[in-house]
């Protein structure tokens, strides 16, 4: 059943990093209840994907028996997640202190963008507003053109959801030392921050320009590029090192004494001008054809559909019918196919009655 097979979460419905936090737990192992707001409805539409795995209660937290009821199943639980803005857990009557007080083995994992304190902590915000104020933003797009966001996936998964599990996880083995929880404070923009520790290592030893668009891995360099195939489809070029932009260049049919030193900036657009038109020439399945088993560190750049299909990811079932394949992967315990995601307070009076509470009691419903 996973490596968390016996670990019980108590995941209090949000939007972003948490739920993605909750796949990532359920997909492992962990048994997550979620508890759903009392109308039903959840913050955004369902995801069916990002919300599988998990069982759903629905309690009133407006009602002092609906926090009663949250309290009695953090006393049989190992992790609360919350991501409400800071002070509104408390407000509710459901921070760290009474839940701790109830079980203080409890590791208390609060999500949010600015994190718990600091002059932003109570300022609405999303993924593209902390990408902004953590420099990240700034650093992504082509040179002489706007920043790009990069989806969400860098701050409210990357940079907040998977630094929440790594916060749990890492608490959780404290604990074992301790048997004590903690307060886990993952913040966006903290875990951007950290992720950034390459480029902000590479411009203090002089490797990396300030202008985005003109380094290395940020589309600059034209071995690590986008390029256009004649029937307009794109292959992703990567081939930093020496042998694979050899081989690179084998493919390309270009001969390196009639091309300029790669590793001068002031080379880079004559070059992309040349790499540019010999992918023009020829379709995308053509090059592929080219490249393949090559060192050259070439691929095609994949619709969702289309990488779904594709050979590798089918032979590892990467891309299933029910969404993508828990992630990482064990080899003595591997991850169960995750069960489809709940309907909002579907699994209310099975889990109640589980903690020892009325199975229908009046405060999952609205007054």
């Amino acid at each position: 059943m996973g490596p968390l097979d016996g670990m019980r979460v108590i995941e209090l419905a949000a939007i972003g990093p948490v739920p993605f936090a909750g796949m990532m737990l359920a997909d492992l192992g962990a048994d997550v209840v979620r508890v759903d707001r009392a109308t039903g409805d959840r913050p955004l539409e369902p995801h069916r994907i990002l919300d599988r795995g998990r069982r759903s209660v629905i309690l009133d937290l407006k009602d002092p028996a609906g926090i009663e009821a949250v309290l009695r199943l953090v006393e049989r639980s190992d992790v609360l997640v919350e991501g409400f803005r800071p002070g509104v857990a408390e407000r509710l009557g459901i921070g760290p202190q009474p839940c701790r007080e109830r079980n203080p083995a409890l590791v208390y994992a609060r999500m949010t963008g600015w994190g718990q304190d600091g002059p932003l902590a109570r300022t609405p915000g999303h993924d593209i507003n902390y990408l902004a104020l953590s420099g990240a933003l700034d650093a992504i797009g082509r040179a002489d053109g706007p920043p790009v966001p990069p989806l969400n996936l860098l701050g409210d998964f990357a940079g907040g959801g998977l630094l929440l599990v790594t916060g749990i996880l890492a608490a959780l083995y404290e604990r074992q030392r301790s048997g004590l929880g903690q307060v886990v404070d993952a913040a966006i923009v903290d875990g951007v921050a950290s992720m950034m520790s390459m480029v902000l290592g590479m411009t203090a030893a002089g490797q990396w320009r300030p202008e985005r668009g003109r380094n290395i891995l940020d589309g600059g360099a034209p071995f690590y590029d986008v390029y256009a195939c004649a029937d307009g489809r794109y292959v992703a070029v990567g081939a930093i090192e020496e042998r694979f932009y050899a081989a690179l260049l084998a493919g390309l049919e270009l001969d390196p004494g009639q091309l300029p030193q790669r590793f001068d900036p002031a080379n880079w657009p004559a070059l992309r001008e040349v790499f540019a038109a010999r992918f023009a020439a020829r379709d995308r399945a053509g090059w592929l054809a080219v490249f393949d088993g090559t060192d050259a560190c070439v691929t095609p750049v994949l619709t969702l559909a289309e990488a779904a299909g594709h050979p590798h990811l089918r032979a590892r079932g990467t891309y299933r019918p029910e969404g993508p394949a828990p992630a990482p992967r064990f080899s003595r315990t591997p991850a169960a196919t995750p069960r489809p995601a709940p309907e909002p307070g579907e699994h209310t009076r099975e889990v109640l009655a589980e903690f020892g509470l009325m199975s229908d009691p009046p405060f999952t419903r609205p007054g």
